[in-house]
């Protein structure tokens, strides 16, 4: 059997380089394996509970009545919030949040049974911390979910107390009722659109900047360029040739971190399965392109590798996960959509979480698909660019 040390020049000439390579320089193993494996541990290690339970926070009770009792005691019973301490005054209250003991305060005012039962509207305050975004809306909704569910019961009991039956009573506290169904990821699982987001966010910035550094190592300068296109028979067979062993290693990134999402997490798939693939292969040669771009449009590599950090690092508050795409303003809902993490995301909402029909489905895998051919033809176009430069002798 050949050498490949006497192989003739082309594509697998270039394909079993760049294997060594990764063998002998362990910056580049270590963006490829260990820092996507170590991230991906830490974030499901962070998220695997799926649903943030039983948040502390305090009570300032000002009335001590049954009625106050009892409040505490629905807000205790709620599964967002627990009840842990109480406190004599505000400011206590305050510093407990500030310094995040606690991640919210209830305070219950003076008077309230008696306001209550004499048809005053008492005012049940939560104070909590709106920069903990996740956390505050946790908290509010289950204070919102204890409060009324007392509420009602007072007016109730009130109601049938004049003589008035149990039934007409609760028609005519709720002559509308209102039932609410969450279409998709009912039990507000982080796992499931939270975690299952994040991992293709830190691997499209891992990809991107990983191509910018092994790209540029290679045409950074007029002599490194000269020998890539000698080993490859010309500069397209090489830079494929180049790039395939990171496709190899980035699909095999993400195939991992699925296998941990829907076989341990339990990360539902309502959708097809291929087109979950199709999708993701798309999307890593989109993100692998882009390196590769910025690796021969900036000198020197470490230009390459820092503007690749800084578009895709910022990516994720673009996504339209942790803030709804349609009231982003116009720069930042134009970045959005030039990012392949945006479609990708798209694409794996909908056949995980969304059950998304196949007729709907196709946008975000053709749109990829089509980010992916105009970032070959640029790199196409670049690559005779910069060959139209090098003397044939060079090379």
């Amino acid at each position: 059997m050949q050498r490949r040390d006497h192989q003739q020049p082309g594509f697998s000439l270039v394909f079993w380089r760049e294997l060594a390579w990764l063998r002998r320089r362990p910056l580049l193993l270590m963006l490829t394996v260990v820092v996507p494996l170590g991230l991906m541990l830490l974030l499901t290690a962070i998220l695997s509970a799926g649903i943030a339970t039983r948040l502390p926070i305090a009570v300032l009770d000002l009335d001590g009545s049954e009625l106050s009792r009892s409040v505490i005691r629905a807000v205790d019973a709620t599964p967002d919030t627990a009840t842990v301490l109480h406190v004599a005054e505000l400011s206590e209250g305050r510093h407990l949040i500030v310094a995040r003991k606690i991640r919210g305060l209830l305070m219950l005012p003076r008077n309230l049974e008696r306001d209550v039962f004499a048809g005053r509207r008492p005012e049940v305050v939560l104070f909590y911390n709106t920069q903990t975004f996740t956390v505050g809306n946790l908290v509010l909704r289950g204070v919102n979910s204890a409060i009324p569910t007392v509420a009602a019961g007072i007016r109730i009991s009130l109601r049938t107390a004049e003589g008035q039956p149990v039934e007409e009573a609760q028609a005519a506290i709720t002559p509308i009722p209102l039932q609410t169904h969450a279409l998709f990821n009912s039990t507000l699982n982080y796992v499931h659109f939270l975690l299952a987001a994040l991992l293709p966010a830190v691997l499209q910035t891992v990809v991107v900047t990983t191509m910018a550094y092994a790209v540029g190592i290679d045409v950074e300068t007029r002599h490194r360029f000269a020998i890539l296109r000698r080993l490859g028979g010309g500069l397209l067979p090489a830079m494929f040739g180049k790039m395939l062993p990171y496709t190899i290693l980035f699909l095999s990134m993400l195939g991992i971190a699925d296998f941990v999402l829907f076989k341990y997490l339990e990360l539902p798939l309502r959708g097809d399965p291929a087109v979950l693939v199709i999708a993701g292969i798309v999307f890593v040669l989109a993100c692998q392109f882009i390196g590769a771009l910025l690796a021969l449009l900036l000198r020197p590599v470490a230009a390459a590798v820092s503007i690749a950090t800084l578009l895709t690092a910022p990516a994720f508050g673009f996504m339209g996960i942790g803030f709804p795409r349609l009231g982003m303003n116009a720069f930042a809902y134009g970045y959005g959509e030039l990012l392949p993490g945006t479609w990708y995301l798209m694409a794996r909402i909908d056949q995980t979480i969304r059950g998304t029909p196949l007729d709907l489905s196709w946008k975000p895998v053709l749109v990829l698909t089509g980010l992916v051919a105009v970032l070959i033809s640029l790199t196409a176009i670049r690559v005779r660019i910069m060959r139209r430069s090098i003397p044939e002798r060079a090379a």
